[in-house]
């Protein structure tokens, strides 16, 4: 803020407002809770004081280092956003990439969809060199990106449900130009229940959904396409801090299944809870690696904000 200048931030992302606000103001049901000094406070008890219950301090990392590598991203540069970025995402492993905005997650990942081209640096996807050219490029190689968003790149909001779902793979529910009825209802109806969408019916807008039905529907239409690799981009952005636990079984049960999965958060503690490792990263670079059993979040926090 400029020299004499009060300025209110409202933001429903923890990190944000633990990286820019000086004081924090916690509403619950519409009521005052108290007003806090946000040096010393941690996410984890943010989120507390916000939902007034404790969210889960389990920690679920598994050791894929024998699983098959799915994702190997090696020496990946693109002027001005990301630098020698190496990784590796194996079978059925969640990888989690945390830092401060602005770090060069998003841009990452951008690179790594064909939104934009990397400058140097390889991709290969189960051994094959790639380079995806689009979006749909990378549908057609198996990489799945739910966009952090999610009003404007991850749903058509004044569409329905049913078309929402369904979008990314029309081709595999078409014939000759037209849309196979039966095929679209199956499809929606299978991931309604896969997923545990709330919902009135299938043709309603998606709009009308909560901000957590609205993420499990773009879920749903990315894993409709059948991915190897799974992208989530900041997936509890704009979701009640008590409905992220819902989002978070899923991805694991997505995990537990095989799915490789590519976790980009600045939510410390959700990243720590739910990733079997976490990388670091900062200005661009990957700067650190963690395992989520021998690290603490008010550790890792110290790290990332140092």
């Amino acid at each position: 803020s400029a020299e004499n200048v009060a300025v209110v931030f409202v933001s429903h992302r923890l990190a944000e407002v633990l990286e820019i606000a000086s004081r924090v103001t916690v509403l619950r049901d519409g009521r005052l809770v108290g007003v806090y000094p946000t040096a010393g406070m941690t996410q984890a008890r943010l989120g507390e004081l916000m939902t007034g219950q404790s969210l889960g301090t389990a920690v679920t990392a598994r050791d894929r280092s024998a699983a098959p590598p799915v994702l190997e991203v090696e020496g990946l540069s693109r002027t001005g956003e990301f630098e020698e970025v190496s990784l590796t995402v194996r079978a059925g492993e969640i990888v989690g990439l945390t830092g401060l905005i602005g770090a060069g997650r998003t841009e990452l990942a951008h690179a790594l969809i064909g939104m934009s081209r990397p400058d140097a640096g390889s991709v290969r996807l189960e051994g094959q060199e790639v380079r995806p050219r689009s979006i749909r490029d990378a549908i057609d190689l198996g990489i799945a990106y739910v966009s952090e968003d999610r009003l404007s790149l991850g749903l058509v909001q004044p569409q329905s449900i049913a078309d929402n779902t369904v979008i990314s793979v029309l081709d595999r529910i078409s014939a000759r130009g037209l849309v196979s009825s039966a095929k679209k209802r199956d499809l929606v109806a299978h991931w309604i229940a896969e997923l545990a969408v709330k919902i009135g019916a299938p043709d309603d807008p998606v709009s009308t959904l909560s901000g957590g039905n609205q993420q499990r529907v773009v879920l749903a239409k990315w894993l409709a396409t059948e991915p190897r690799l799974l992208i989530l981009d900041s997936p509890t952005v704009g979701v009640d801090v008590g409905a992220r636990a819902g989002i978070f079984r899923i991805v694991r049960g997505l995990a537990e299944e095989g799915l490789a999965i590519l976790l980009i958060s600045d939510e410390v503690t959700e990243t720590l809870h739910s990733a079997d490792r976490v990388l670091h990263m900062a200005d661009g670079r990957i700067v650190g690696e963690h395992d989520p059993r021998a690290v603490t979040p008010e550790s890792l926090e110290a790290a990332i904000y140092a």
